[in-house]
């Protein structure tokens, strides 16, 4: 078994100042977070407890970057359930540099009072943010959080943007810092989303990975919500993981908050490089595994397919290298991506899938030599061409990449119409072949190549004027007759007529050059 050597485990940057947001369920906490970053990163939802995991996130605070991490709501009567959230939620505010606590200007509840005790030692680096002055007629509301006894106190609407700058203003004082003209560039991370159905282990791979509790782990499916977020370095390289919720089908989803989780958790597929796709070894595949697994596709991720929980197989021969076979009989639209069998919960394996993510990201951002992909498409052409249409043979005339991470190649051709999907097909398995890309999807399309641009764009030419001239003038002193292309042989005297033509076109300028 290889072993795992990962450095900087740490869910969050610790490099960067962290500000942490704090409340009890439903005042605004995911609103807020949302609002500073500016991108619907956490979910949203009238229902009590939708935030579970804390969720950082890299956010520019007057272009200083900074660690903004939304918390779970802390309740007072916690089931299991609770009990880990607020515990998450509480071990931020040692790690914090800034605490955003926030309360809701209409009411004070016994949740907000257990908080307001439990933060008094924090007050040096506390802000009380009273959510709901959405007007001007509640600003007088703020007046009353001054008994509580904290210092720096500011009126916000989370969800109308009032007073956010006021907020930011305070935490720039807060960390000495001044607003900057320009924000920093980020460093580049390889960035992987791990998908798949409930309970295949995808936070137990996140929290390995990790090497924190970036989320919550539990038996109960739909216990990830949000897209938790971690970073790591390996061998190196940067990487940040994305753990999404489990993806069910639509009838087995029962929950808005859930619905809107999957969602979520499907749209990471356009910010992630690469996705693990866990499956269950022992639950095998499903068709909903399927769908996620054409969508990655059609996106052009890259991809592995992680069997997961290896250590409950029973040890027969040859069993793993079975289910191996059954996936690829399963999933032909991955024949293409590894196979990687893992077991999150011991990190057997699991630096072999990292090994293998970095080779899939290298050839993601490979680009192909124009000339040398011109010289394989010549090779392929002679090995195998393309077969003949209707009016003749299809032809591919030049090839050239226009992107990576996707890797897309353009094909110049002689016609697009019906062009056969088999060839395109046999053209990817050379490009993988040939080409050092064997792990990815690769995405090929088409242009029809025009020699010369029509007539209806630059018009005729000099030399054609003169000889559709010389053919009216010889059809002047004659009746032409009707119809004279559909009858036998009349294209051929049109033809024969126009060859003519342009002798006599030829001939006179011989004669012009002569004198």
């Amino acid at each position: 078994m290889q072993k795992l050597e990962i450095q900087n485990k740490a869910d969050i940057d610790t490099a960067l100042p962290l500000i942490s947001i704090i409340g009890r369920p439903n005042v605004g906490k995911s609103t807020l977070f949302n609002r500073l970053i500016g991108k619907r990163r956490a979910i949203t939802d009238p229902t009590p407890g939708v935030t579970r995991d804390p969720i950082p996130e890299r956010w520019l605070l007057g272009n200083h970057p900074v660690t903004l991490v939304d918390s779970g709501g802390i309740k007072i009567e916690k089931d299991s359930m609770d009990a880990l959230v607020a515990q998450k939620s509480l071990s931020l505010l040692d790690q914090s540099d800034c605490i955003i606590f926030m309360m809701d200007c209409n009411e004070v509840t016994g949740e907000d009072q257990m908080l307001l005790k439990t933060l008094r030692p924090y007050t040096d680096k506390l802000v009380l943010a009273v959510n709901k002055i959405d007007d001007v007629s509640r600003e007088d509301l703020i007046w009353n959080f001054y008994n509580f006894g904290y210092q720096r106190i500011v009126g916000i609407s989370a969800e109308h943007g009032l007073g956010i700058e006021e907020l930011e203003d305070t935490l720039l004082g807060m960390l000495s810092l001044e607003r900057l003209d320009e924000a920093p560039q980020e460093n580049e991370t390889v960035k992987i989303a791990i998908l798949g159905k409930p309970n295949t282990g995808k936070s137990t791979l996140t929290n390995l990975l990790t090497g924190r509790s970036v989320s919550i782990v539990s038996d109960i499916a739909g216990t990830t919500r949000d897209v938790m977020r971690g970073t790591f370095t390996y061998k190196g390289t940067d990487y940040t993981v994305l753990d999404t919720a489990g993806i069910r089908r639509k009838s087995k989803v029962e929950e808005d908050v859930e619905y809107y989780s999957v969602n979520r958790a499907i749209k990471t597929i356009d910010e992630a490089d690469i996705v693990f796709l866990m499956v269950d070894v022992k639950e095998g595949l499903s068709e909903q595994d399927k769908k996620i697994a054409a969508l990655i596709v059609r996106r052009g991720k890259g991809v592995i397919i992680c069997l997961n929980k290896i250590d409950l197989l029973k040890g027969v021969g040859n069993e793993l290298e079975a289910i191996k076979d059954r996936v690829r009989f399963l999933f032909p639209v991955l024949s293409f991506a590894p196979i990687v069998p893992v077991c999150a919960l011991n990190g057997d394996e699991v630096g072999t899938l990292l090994d293998t993510a970095w080779v899939v990201w290298r050839q993601l951002n490979k680009r192909v030599d124009t000339s040398s992909l011109n010289e394989h498409l010549k090779a392929w052409g002679e090995e195998y061409q393309p077969p003949r249409g209707a009016v003749g043979h299809y032809k591919v005339l030049y090839a050239t990449q226009v992107s990576v991470t996707p890797v897309r190649f353009l094909l110049f051709v002689n016609r697009i119409k019906d062009f056969p999907e088999t060839y395109i097909s046999y053209l990817k398995n050379c490009m993988r072949k040939d080409l050092g890309l064997p792990y990815i999807p690769i995405e090929i399309s088409l242009r029809e190549r025009r020699r010369n641009p029509s007539l209806n764009e630059k018009g005729p030419q000099k030399s054609e004027i003169e000889i559709d001239n010389v053919i009216k003038k010889s059809t002047s002193s004659k009746v032409k007759a009707k119809g004279i292309s559909r009858k036998p042989g009349g294209k051929a005297r049109l033809g024969k007529q126009r060859e003519r033509a342009e002798k006599i076109v030829r001939n006179t300028k011989q004669k012009k050059k002569a004198h």
